[in-house]
């Protein structure tokens, strides 16, 4: 079953490009998984359809508050890497999001 995984930041702008790259990365390795950026304000409409979702930079520090709502229904949040993400290193995100998929079932 397809994985989908969700990147937020403040406008759902700054991440798509790194959702390209893990794009790219999932089809190099054959990993089929729906990558798609969201503004943080739709993360509440997301939680349900969501498997990981991950935090760009500039909305980190909602990582506790966002953690607790999506919680209840099993979804793991984390925040992207900083380093990772200003070089845009799509295959260590879809890393990432991987392993927090792997924890969590």
């Amino acid at each position: 079953m397809m994985k989908k995984i969700f990147l937020c930041c403040a406008a759902g702008m700054s991440t798509s490009m790194l959702v390209e790259r893990m794009k790219q990365s999932a089809a190099s390795r054959d990993i089929d998984v729906d990558i798609t950026a969201v503004p943080v304000s739709e993360f509440e409409q997301i939680i349900e359809d969501a498997d990981v979702i991950l935090l760009g930079p500039q909305v980190k520090f909602q990582l506790q508050r966002l953690s607790a709502v999506a919680e209840p229904q099993g979804v793991p949040v984390a925040a992207i890497d900083m380093m990772q993400y200003g070089s845009m290193q799509g295959d260590k995100v879809l890393d990432h999001a991987l392993s927090l998929l792997a924890k969590a079932q």
